[in-house]
């Protein structure tokens, strides 16, 4: 799940920049001009819409099973810190043991 819905707006969104060079093509008709060259795409989103390309079961069939790859590093990350602690603990139990000679029979 995701934590944000969008990505961060760059400078320029937040200046407004983005915004006055799209009212400008607007208001010199750019838009209108370019509109034929965007039919296409247009098309082939609607018809993958159609489709379901991109709906869940969609993802599911395009991409596969969720991987386990990010999970592994950290199970990997757990397990070796699991196994440096317990030989820290043991070699410290040890030495203790070996610390006061006259102890020993």
């Amino acid at each position: 799940m995701k934590f944000f819905r969008y990505r961060r707006p760059s400078l320029k969104s937040l200046l407004g920049v983005t915004a006055a060079k799209r009212r400008i093509k607007k208001d010199l008709g750019i838009t209108a001009l370019l509109k034929p060259f965007r039919w296409w795409p247009n098309e082939k989103r609607k018809i993958k819409r159609e489709v379901g390309y991109e709906s869940d079961v969609g993802r599911l069939v395009r991409d596969g099973l969720p991987k386990a790859g990010g999970c592994l590093v950290l199970v990997v990350a757990l397990v070796g810190g699991i196994a440096v602690a317990a030989q820290f603990v043991f070699s410290a139990e040890h030495a203790r043991h070996n610390l006061s000679p006259s102890a020993r029979p």
